[in-house]
């Protein structure tokens, strides 16, 4: 079996009740049962084996990795992609995520909306994601920068849309409070983009020094990273080129590879 992390545990409020219960209902003696077990990171590896006391050599880490889609591009080979939404090449910060407590939005806004009136105004914040549970998280977000296009909900993208956006970002930022990989992470390494995130759980385990982090209780820290990049142009320049390098240390032939050696381990055990 896969098990992709244990938000149920840390953060059991950010789940529906009904799926919450069915995940406690049946997740531990499925873990038991399993003779294999595939996690996504060593960081959930760890949670595992300490709290449903499990072997260390039932789990097999199989990283993910990024699709093809998600590589550099120059501004003429997206102009026409942010054109459509009133963007400019490197001249917006970027959210993409499904709207759910757990992706901690709300710190992200909340340090935008302190940024100065003037930078907001020629770096709107834009948000991807469709619509998850308990999405209100979002909605003390004030008219007046929803109205001004400071800050657009583009809701669920899909196609070449978010490979896209994520490669003309100034800076993904990725605010999570928990993620067992944090796929986003990685796509927008791999775009030369460079991440904002938060210092919990795997993502520090992804993005390695190639990204910037803070607290994800601390509005201010968060705004002082994106200031960081607005003002260090070189910082800048040399997350997007270290992130690019760290994204090529993940691919999905290896994950494909680890998770069909798994597999037969698990048949002949």
């Amino acid at each position: 079996m896969t098990l992709h992390d244990l938000t149920h545990v840390h953060y059991p409020e950010t789940q529906p009740r009904d799926r919450l219960r069915e995940i406690e209902r049946r997740l531990p003696a499925s873990l038991q049962r399993a003779s294999r077990i595939l996690v996504d990171s060593r960081f959930i590896a760890e949670e595992a084996i300490q709290h449903y006391s499990l072997p260390a050599d039932k789990l097999q880490v199989a990283p993910l990795g990024a699709a093809p889609r998600f590589h550099p591009r120059d501004e003429h080979e997206l102009q026409e992609c942010l054109t459509s939404f009133g963007v400019g090449m490197r001249s917006y910060y970027l959210c993409v995520g499904t709207l759910e407590p757990r992706k901690n939005l709300k710190l992200a806004v909340d340090a935008y909306l302190g940024l100065p009136k003037s930078l907001r105004e020629r770096m709107p914040l834009v948000i991807v994601g469709g619509a998850g549970w308990r999405q209100e998280q979002l909605e003390h977000i004030p008219a007046r920068e929803l109205s001004s296009g400071r800050i657009r909900l583009l809701g669920y993208q899909s196609g070449e849309c978010v490979p896209q956006l994520l490669a003309g970002a100034h800076a993904l930022l990725f605010p999570s409070r928990y993620e067992g990989f944090g796929l986003p992470v990685l796509e927008a390494l791999a775009s030369a983009t460079p991440v904002i995130a938060c210092d919990h759980a795997a993502v520090p385990e992804v993005a390695g020094d190639a990204a910037l982090y803070a607290d994800a209780e601390d509005t201010d820290g968060y705004r002082t990273q994106m200031l960081r990049l607005i003002q260090d142009s070189d910082l800048h320049q040399r997350l997007r080129q270290e992130g690019l390098q760290r994204s090529r240390q993940f691919s999905w032939e290896r994950c494909a590879r680890i998770t069909t050696d798994t597999y037969k381990a698990a048949r002949y055990s």
